[in-house]
């Protein structure tokens, strides 16, 4: 059976996301101690407050899309403040996030979703868009830690998109 172009980007950017959180947190696991939680310069204040976020805004908008509690209250919310712990909880949410997306549909793709933003006003909005808004906001935040990581001393990994798309068995593996 024939995979919609819809249905191999969603899976395609649900696995970019994986493969560039993977090499973002190989290289702030490897900073010296103290450097991932030093106070910066920068929206959140810190390359483990931001990734933090990160995790935080995918658990709160897949859980709308789910109709369940993300279990958060802030997006500033700090779940995890020790690197490694944020790390395995992030590659357990991003192995979520695949699992999520494979067995979605065209029609679960362009269908639509109710839910209450943290303010408790609601909406509905179909739900191949807010995909789009989540792998984006996963993206506009790792060029921020991705910074911080050139100002920490440490050598940023390359994590564009077209890197990802390079490679045979990340493009096979999402069908």
């Amino acid at each position: 059976m024939s995979m919609s172009q819809t249905v191999r980007h969603v899976r395609t950017m649900a696995r970019y996301n994986a493969w560039a959180n993977t090499r973002l947190y190989d290289a702030v696991v490897a900073l010296p101690p103290g450097e991932a939680v030093r106070e910066r310069p920068s929206f959140f204040g810190s390359i483990v407050k931001t990734l933090n976020h990160v995790l935080v805004g995918d658990r709160i908008w897949f859980s709308r899309i789910a109709g369940t509690d993300a279990g958060v209250s802030r997006l500033d919310e700090v779940l995890y403040a020790d690197p490694q712990a944020l790390y395995g909880a992030r590659e357990d949410f991003d192995a979520h996030i695949i699992r999520t997306v494979d067995g979605w549909d065209d029609a679960r793709l362009a269908g639509t979703f109710r839910y209450a933003n943290m303010a408790g006003e609601t909406f509905e909005q179909p739900l191949h868009p807010v995909l789009t808004h989540v792998f984006n906001h996963q993206a506009h935040h790792r060029g921020q830690v991705h910074q911080m990581l050139s100002e920490s001393g440490a050598e940023p990994p390359s994590i564009d998109l077209i890197y990802f798309l390079r490679d045979p068995a990340s493009v096979l593996e999402a069908g």
